[in-house]
């Protein structure tokens, strides 16, 4: 099967815009015209590679072919900036919300020095990234999940380990006679719906349900906030607490901790901004992560 460069790319823009109209008009084409681009393409491969809808989206077989339509796009833009065609090639990556709050930043700072490159960030939990991956969506991703996604390359990052922490007031409030918390009954924070670390703890403790409050406050940066002026407990990233352990700020309300490996994901491709953003990647978590 021989694979018509302009039919992937009318399948990428499909895909991305969520219609065969609003892709056309991306594409400076008419709907007609995309239309019969992704009718020769599906003819082509002998597969339905859209499911027609409010969005569009991607088959399964199309996914795979949207990822090697991104890959030829990312190469094309490469040669073009160099051609001096274009101003920037855009890099898009999925990384967890409390890798960018963290560590991950020092990644964005080395970005800062690369001329004409756009980082297009995705944010998503870290145990659901791949899906990204796998959607052809994303170039590369921080990822707790060690299986490769076809068609990429995977390696540790390391470990990021989360502590049980809270304001002192709230620890003392929530305090038995015993000296310890009450877990079964102190408010809690988590970050959305797919967020369990908070469960580890409560299991630990001998608590098989979440207590009566928990609050839902999906930012990293507003979580531990929260925590700071006392709305809950939470499992917040140790570099991020470390500071205000040390200050008597916040408390450690017991010893527990949960770690979770990283791992970093990317297209196996030869692409100099790729190649460039792994080594950033490496850097950074070589200095934060354990």
């Amino acid at each position: 099967m021989r694979l018509n460069p302009v039919q992937l790319d009318s399948l990428v823009a499909v895909v991305e815009a969520g219609s065969f109209e609003t892709a056309a008009a991306r594409l400076h084409v008419t709907p007609s015209a995309v239309s019969q681009r992704i009718r020769a393409l599906e003819a082509s491969a002998g597969q339905v590679l859209v499911r027609r809808g409010t969005p569009c989206r991607a088959t399964p077989h199309g996914e795979r072919l949207v990822q090697l339509g991104r890959q030829i796009r990312l190469l094309h833009d490469e040669a073009r900036q160099a051609l001096g065609t274009i101003g920037s090639v855009e890099l898009p990556v999925v990384v967890n919300a409390d890798s960018l709050g963290t560590w991950f930043r020092d990644v964005l700072a080395e970005a800062a020095d690369w001329t004409g490159t756009a980082i297009v960030l995705h944010v998503e939990d870290e145990g659901y990234s791949q899906e990204l991956l796998r959607r052809g969506e994303v170039l590369a991703a921080v990822t707790s999940d060690p299986a490769t996604v076809q068609g990429c390359a995977a390696e540790p990052l390391g470990v990021m380990r989360y502590l049980v922490v809270a304001a002192p007031e709230f620890a003392g409030r929530w305090r038995g006679g015993d000296g310890e918390p009450d877990w079964a009954a102190m408010p809690m924070l988590i970050f959305n719906d797919k967020d369990r670390l908070q469960h580890g703890p409560l299991r630990a403790h001998g608590v098989t349900s979440p207590p009566p409050v928990v609050h839902h406050v999906p930012s990293t940066s507003d979580f531990y906030a929260a925590i700071r002026l006392g709305l809950g407990w939470g499992m917040v990233p140790e570099p991020q607490a470390r500071a205000d352990l040390a200050s008597g700020d916040l408390v450690r309300l017991s010893a527990d901790v949960a770690d979770v490996p990283l791992h970093w994901q990317r297209w196996r491709l030869d692409s100099p901004r790729l190649a460039a953003l792994t080594e950033a990647v490496r850097r950074a978590a070589r200095r934060h992560l354990r």
